[in-house]
């Protein structure tokens, strides 16, 4: 799957049977591979400013594995 990054900002994320998780504000790069390892449905600077900053990370993050399609939403497999 060929996508831009700048694509996935702003896209709602909904599993495959339809619940909606939140959109897409951020998203996590693997520097080496240039790939996206995971998708954010929180900013990375109120990530590192919440009191809980693993709660928060758990809560708000989709590994990019997980993305079975990519159109106007994305949609997410339960894990």
């Amino acid at each position: 799957m060929s996508i831009l990054v700048s694509e996935l900002y702003g896209k709602q994320i909904i599993t495959t049977t339809g619940n909606k998780l939140g959109s897409v504000e951020d998203v996590i790069l693997n520097v080496e591979t240039g790939a996206v390892s995971n998708l954010l449905m929180t900013r990375t600077d109120n990530l590192l400013r919440s009191k809980d900053t693993k709660g928060t990370f758990a809560k708000s993050n989709v590994k990019f594995e997980r993305v079975k399609n990519i159109s106007e939403v994305i949609v997410i497999g339960l894990a």
